[in-house]
């Protein structure tokens, strides 16, 4: 059962207790750690994060507000009782028009595994052919070749747009927040935009492209360095 009721946060330490792994994902220099302190403290758009909206030419972007934001938020997705666990989840307003945004923050993370290999692993909890149709038929990839595509790409995407429909927000954005000063795994995310005839920049957005009615934007963001140190 999904959560529902949300407690506000007041401090960094307060998302830890979310995390799937408390111990283990809570280290200096990792992406759970430095996504909190650096959204937190901003308790907004980070600077990194709002320069790129300034860039584009999108009014949405231009003039976007937060309206709510969840930590380690979990979206139910059909093929099983395993959630995709969001990073962030954020509800947000630009030029009259809501926007649904899952933020997907990373350091030297990857993307989790290729579909190939994905496909291949013993997961009892989870109906793989189920959930992996459910995904492809959500992006309206099913005639695409996905194999070397990472994994967690393809649900944090149908993420946004499951909750956009939710909200009835007519545009989606998948946002990566990445610490990493080398843009580690930046190729993964370009060749999972291209799936959708899209380029990735980095730190632009890119998009729109209609999904099922759902305007839906990419967007990979370098965050400060200062945040590895937290």
């Amino acid at each position: 059962m999904l959560d529902k009721i949300f407690v506000p946060a007041k401090s960094p330490e307060d998302w830890r207790s979310l995390l799937a792994d408390p111990d283990k994902h809570w280290e200096t220099c990792h992406s759970a750690k430095a996504l909190a302190y650096c959204w937190q403290e901003a308790n907004d758009f980070p600077r990194s994060v709002q320069r790129v909206f300034k860039k584009s030419s999108i009014n949405i972007f231009k003039t976007i507000e937060i309206l709510l934001a969840f930590p380690e938020y979990k979206v139910s997705l059909l093929g099983g009782p395993r959630s995709s666990q969001n990073d962030i989840f954020i509800l947000a307003r630009g030029d009259d028009q809501l926007i649904s945004i899952v933020v997907e923050g990373k350091v030297a993370e990857d993307f989790g595994q290729p579909i190939a290999h994905w496909k291949k692993v013993k997961d009892e909890r989870t109906n793989k052919k189920e959930r992996l149709n459910f995904l492809l038929q959500e992006l309206n990839l099913q005639q695409r070749p996905v194999d070397h595509i990472r994994y967690q790409l393809l649900h944090r995407t149908v993420s946004a747009i499951v909750e956009a429909k939710k909200f009835n927000a007519k545009n989606a954005l998948v946002l990566v927040h990445s610490f990493s000063q080398s843009y580690e795994h930046f190729d993964d995310y370009n060749q999972f935009l291209g799936l959708f005839g899209l380029a990735g920049e980095k730190d632009l957005l890119a998009g729109p492209i209609n999904i099922n009615g759902v305007d839906l934007y990419f967007a990979w963001v370098k965050g400060e360095k200062e945040y590895l140190k937290k």
